[in-house]
């Protein structure tokens, strides 16, 4: 009877270990690009998810897509004609490679965000303001391909691909206010990825719209709390000086903090690890170079997924009433 008894308990012990292997969600990990202009960095990246199975989300800044000589056509709100705080399109061939960057990523099943136009502080921008911003975002694109004698390349399916598939939006500067999700909404957006979050957490929806939250995340010897962003790294690492001489130092802290970030999550509750990046090579590389190892020994784990926004959506469709698993 005693046996009988032990081996029940086992029995029952291994079928609540198997529900509970089960039930556990898949490990998403979720990389953005804020900007997307640097061609090269467009080849860097594309490269990147051909080789690791990765899929990302790129935030596209529409000054980047308009004509040098078009550029004073753009005017945000409450500031002058033909200013943008990143600056524009070098000039017309560059912008025809990267319009074929920006397409054939969007085949290969990226995800194409809008960054918005000119990277201004949005916060207390009313919902007009707001609308008005995309209208331009929209115009930039539409007009693309031909305001940059490439009519003759543009897909026939560009215009249904800027009404219908950029879905996703990331504030400038994650600056946000009272009038940018009503905004949102009357636009048909269905996320954004403008918050902050102490540590990864769980997806929130405010009228309507899906809010993902960039994770702050242990660094360096004492484990100080930094937004998973490039540049918060930057600023962290060099004070926001170009310092490409302590390259490595900077990869190897970024690639533990990764690693460290990632492993709590993949060991514990499963919350998506989203980390950002902008189209810039800054600390001589550092943090391109250490989301290049962190995605080749990751995405290929048990049970990770390397996704864009917009497959997370599409998955979390699917998840259980209870939460517990996609």
């Amino acid at each position: 009877m005693r046996l009988f008894l032990s081996v029940s308990l086992a029995l029952l012990s291994a079928a609540h270990s198997f529900a509970e292997t089960q039930e556990k969600p898949r490990q998403l990990v979720i990389i953005s690009f804020d900007g997307a202009h640097d061609n090269k960095l467009w080849d860097r990246s594309r490269k990147l998810a051909k080789k690791t199975g990765a899929h990302f989300t790129y935030f596209l800044s529409c000054t980047y897509l308009v004509n040098p000589k078009d550029r004073h056509a753009y005017r945000a709100p409450h500031q002058k004609p033909g200013r943008s705080n990143t600056g524009w399109a070098q000039s017309v061939p560059e912008i025809q490679q990267r319009l074929g960057n920006i397409w054939q990523a969007h085949l290969d099943g990226h995800d194409i965000g809008s960054h918005a136009c000119g990277h201004f502080d949005g916060k207390a921008w009313t919902k007009a303001e707001w609308k008005q911003e995309f209208a331009d975002f929209d115009k930039a694109l539409l007009g693309a391909w031909k305001n940059n004698d490439f009519a003759e390349f543009e897909p026939k399916e560009w215009a249904d691909f800027v009404e219908n598939d950029i879905k996703g939006f990331r504030a400038p500067y994650l600056s946000t206010g009272p009038g940018l999700i009503p905004a949102l909404k009357a636009k048909g957006f269905t996320y954004d990825a403008s918050s902050i979050s102490k540590g990864p957490a769980d997806v929130e929806k405010t009228s309507g719209i899906t809010r993902f939250a960039l994770p702050r995340i242990p660094e360096g010897p004492e484990g100080r709390l930094v937004i998973g962003m490039d540049y918060n790294l930057y600023v962290r690492h060099s004070a926001g000086l170009n310092s490409p001489g302590r390259a490595k130092q900077f990869e190897a802290r970024t690639l533990d903090a990764f690693r460290r970030a990632f492993n709590e999550q993949y060991d514990g509750r499963r919350v998506p690890l989203q980390l950002g990046f902008h189209f810039v090579e800054m600390n001589g590389g550092a943090y391109w170079d250490a989301l290049d190892t962190f995605l080749t020994e990751t995405c290929g784990k048990p049970e990770v997924a390397c996704m864009n926004y917009a497959q997370a959506m599409e998955l979390m469709k699917g998840k259980k009433a209870d939460g517990s698993a996609f």
